[in-house]
């Protein structure tokens, strides 16, 4: 493997880093909130007595976003963020790296084999709270989920602006942001993933959230999008 030549913050995305290889290719990174350990096989790098993991945009949706540009990274350090689709745990442990120990992410899982994993990763990291449940039924969580700064969002659902929609209802502040990763394919294999992206964009602006900005994931994720939106309650 390359030697690490500098490691600096991204210049658009706070606590986000670049680290650049003596092959001169760059990484994104985040700051390992558990030095020594890895997640899924990523690279572990030390600069200056810091550990960063590496960032993969082909194994998470969120680097691949800001790979191609996203207008911001509304996560921050110390929020509370409820996280829909959690799979094994890769997004949401570079997540918790960002927000830190002051931060706490309520992990939702659906699937009891992937959620095992999840625990593994969520064991290291007391700032991940693993809940198994279902996210079209977030009244089955709502006494362990407290008011939230945000909402990532990764299920392979149809209906998926309409699901986040209604756990924004219930736990999102107003004013609160929205990470969507919109999965064409699992909505409508028949549709184009335009009208799909379009049809799900028109559900979050009918139910209170402002749209900031898509990024669409290719080549990282085929038929994928990112939406960016924040919410607005109604009064």
């Amino acid at each position: 493997m390359s030697n690490v030549v500098n490691v600096y913050e991204h210049p658009k995305y706070p606590n986000v880093y670049v680290v650049e290889l003596e092959d001169g290719s760059s990484r994104l990174a985040t700051r390992n909130l558990v030095p020594g350990r890895r997640v899924y096989g990523e690279h572990l790098y030390k600069w200056q007595g810091v550990e960063y993991r590496e960032w993969n945009a082909y194994r998470s949706k969120l680097a691949a976003a800001l790979v191609k540009g996203l207008q911001e990274l509304p996560i921050k350090p110390g929020q509370r963020i409820l996280y829909l689709g959690a799979g094994s745990g890769t997004t949401v442990s570079h997540i918790s790296d960002i927000v830190g120990l002051s931060g706490r992410i309520y992990a939702v899982e659906f699937a009891p084999r992937v959620m095992r994993e999840l625990v593994v990763v969520a064991d290291e990291r007391p700032n991940i709270i693993p809940i198994l449940g279902d996210a079209r039924l977030p009244k089955k969580y709502r006494a362990i989920v407290e008011a939230v700064d945000g909402i990532y969002a990764d299920v392979a659902q149809p209906e998926q602006a309409g699901l986040v929609a209604d756990n924004a209802d219930m736990f999102l502040k107003d004013g609160g942001w929205l990470l969507l990763a919109i999965k064409a394919r699992s909505i409508d294999v028949t549709a184009e993933p335009s009208e799909v992206y379009k049809r799900e964009i028109d559900t979050l602006k009918e139910r209170g959230f402002e749209i900031v900005d898509v990024v669409h994931l290719e080549p990282f994720d085929r038929d994928h999008a990112m939406v960016y939106a924040r919410f607005h309650r109604k009064k």
